[in-house]
């Protein structure tokens, strides 16, 4: 499996190398981008998840965050200094900011199809076999 991800990212690289677009450079090992600050990145959040979670994501300064805070909350991430967060948040914001077409719109609440979960009153439910 690492193998062929290894394979993967190494073959990204070669093709994002002989595009005409600004050339890309990829670490072999994560697929994160190589630019300042990177490194800081891959020390401080592949300690905890893949860093596939960090190249599907996309987000500005208040999105990263965001999601910062949320880890710290709710996964235990621990706290940065003022300036390894700056600079973990730039490089995200920059290497990673958000695209139009990567997300399809919500659909209208008025489509969705009702909470079968939500009750409109306090009422015990009554679960069949209990």
């Amino acid at each position: 499996m690492r193998a062929r991800l290894r394979f993967l990212i190494a073959l990204t690289v070669i093709v994002a190398a002989g595009t005409d677009a600004e050339e890309v450079q990829l670490d072999a090992y994560t697929g994160l981008k190589i630019s300042a600050n990177w490194e800081l990145v891959r020390n401080n959040c592949i300690a905890c998840h893949s860093p596939k979670l960090i190249t599907q994501q996309r987000g500005n300064e208040a999105q990263w965050l965001h999601m910062i805070r949320w880890m710290q909350a709710k996964q235990n991430l621990w706290q940065f200094d003022a300036e390894t967060e700056g600079k973990i948040i730039a490089y995200l914001a920059s290497n990673y900011p958000p695209q139009a077409d990567r997300r399809r719109a919500a659909i209208p609440a008025d489509l969705m199809p009702p909470n079968p979960y939500t009750r409109p009153s306090q009422e015990p439910v009554d679960i069949p076999g209990r």
